[in-house]
């Protein structure tokens, strides 16, 4: 699905992953988490791209729900990003950080100036 960069639409996606998670079987936890990392994903989408849309994909599987969010943003070397200071935190730069502590795979491909896509995964009934 298409978005508008408007933060106001991020709680549309968010409704929409609630949705699909619940008629998948996961726990309201496990929808929870999924509504945090894909909030987090779209803001990072809407505050860098250089486009007026990102994209949305969701791909529903048995066991898993994995995630698309892509934009034609500014893009970013993902080598040189560094785990955010836990000890010092910043009042931002934490999304990535947070969606890999709440799925269970997360993968991020970006160039800069080519945009950046953010996928993640998250299995049905899997016990942390």
């Amino acid at each position: 699905m298409k978005m508008s960069n408007d933060p106001d639409l991020v709680s549309v996606i968010r409704l929409t992953t609630s949705g699909i998670a619940s008629k998948m079987g996961f726990t309201m936890e496990d929808i929870e988490d999924l509504k945090v990392a894909i909030s987090e994903a779209c803001t990072n989408a809407i505050k860098h791209s250089k486009e007026k849309e990102f994209e949305v994909k969701f791909l529903v599987n048995e066991s898993r729900l994995d995630v698309e969010v892509i934009d034609q943003g500014i893009g970013y070397d993902t080598v040189a990003v560094a785990e955010p200071d836990l000890k010092n935190p910043k009042t931002s730069g934490l999304g990535l950080f947070i969606i890999k502590s709440l799925m269970d795979e997360v993968e991020v491909k970006s160039c800069e100036e080519c945009g950046t896509v953010i996928r993640f995964s998250k299995l049905v009934g899997v016990e942390e």
